[in-house]
């Protein structure tokens, strides 16, 4: 019995290495078929049967035999899509881009060519990746909205563009956030500059609060590394940045912290002032050629 067993399996085993070594050796001889309309119509089966791969490969091969026929329009479409299904978005905006270029007046034009631009929007990469993508993904969004502006796809597209922005935003927030983090005099001045230079970029940005409240602090910072000359100065400039900051948010979630840097520049302000005075009356007391020169950073 247990001999019969083990009969029946390697007959089973047999049988299944033929059916797939028939299946591969059919699929072998369809590829090298000279009957081009029997192949396009077994590729059609395939890719109707979510069989990519393969239709993708007799797709390929019949791209140079319908060049120029009816034929042809059905092929470049197909294989655009089949590409897109692999998840090759790369291959699949390559050909979407020359179906539109091919056929500008072909009733699938505005599908295929938002089908590029949607290629190019799940090429954006995470957050903390060069973001060339997304920008080239906004930019086709936008020409197919500028092409297609009643198209029903045009708010989709639009919405796609918003997706794509609140990325860049994250990334220029967290750019700038990183000046902060990094605690030398010089990147709090250059945090500053790049949270204002994002709020410019993106005015409406969701981190606008957290960013104009982080611009305090950097510059505050920035003021309290600084040369006691030029400390007076900066953390003015501090305070004006918290005059603007709750003149936009009274009621913020960052209130109680924005008092308090507020109070501690006021204070920096006056040590400043009695730093100047104290040097003005020292210099006043040395003869001119015994006045050294401070550093002025």
């Amino acid at each position: 019995m247990f001999i019969n067993r083990r009969i029946t399996a390697w007959i089973a085993g047999v049988f299944l290495v033929v059916m797939v070594a028939g299946c591969k050796s059919r699929f072998e001889k369809l590829r090298a078929s000279n009957n081009i309309a029997q192949k396009y119509q077994e590729a059609l089966k395939y890719y109707n049967k979510k069989k990519y791969s393969k239709a993708l490969i007799l797709f390929d091969d019949l791209g140079q035999r319908y060049r120029g026929q009816a034929e042809a329009e059905d092929l470049y479409y197909y294989t655009a899509y089949t590409n897109y299904y692999l998840r090759d978005y790369t291959s699949a905006r390559f050909h979407f881009k020359q179906f539109t270029d091919t056929y500008p007046n072909s009733a699938r034009a505005e599908e295929c060519r938002y089908m590029g631009a949607y290629c190019y929007f799940l090429e954006s990469p995470k957050v903390g990746l060069d973001q060339e993508y997304t920008y080239r993904a906004i930019e086709a969004l936008q020409l197919f909205i500028n092409l297609y502006p009643d198209s029903e796809r045009a708010q989709e597209a639009a919405g796609l563009i918003d997706e794509l922005r609140d990325k860049l935003e994250t990334k220029a927030f967290n750019n700038a956030k990183l000046y902060l983090d990094m605690g030398l005099q010089d990147d709090y001045r250059a945090a500053v500059i790049a949270f204002d230079n994002v709020l410019s970029e993106f005015p409406d940005t969701k981190y606008a609060e957290e960013m104009e409240f982080l611009s305090i602090k950097a510059q505050y910072l920035y003021a309290e590394q600084s040369h006691p000359r030029r400390r007076e100065e900066r953390y003015g400039k501090a305070l004006d940045l918290y005059a603007n900051f709750i003149a936009e948010y009274p009621e913020s979630k960052f209130r109680k912290d924005a008092d308090q840097l507020k109070q501690d520049a006021e204070k920096g302000v006056e040590q400043a002032q009695k730093y100047a005075a104290q040097v003005a009356a020292a210099t006043a007391d040395e003869a001119p050629e015994e006045n050294a020169t401070e550093p002025m950073n």
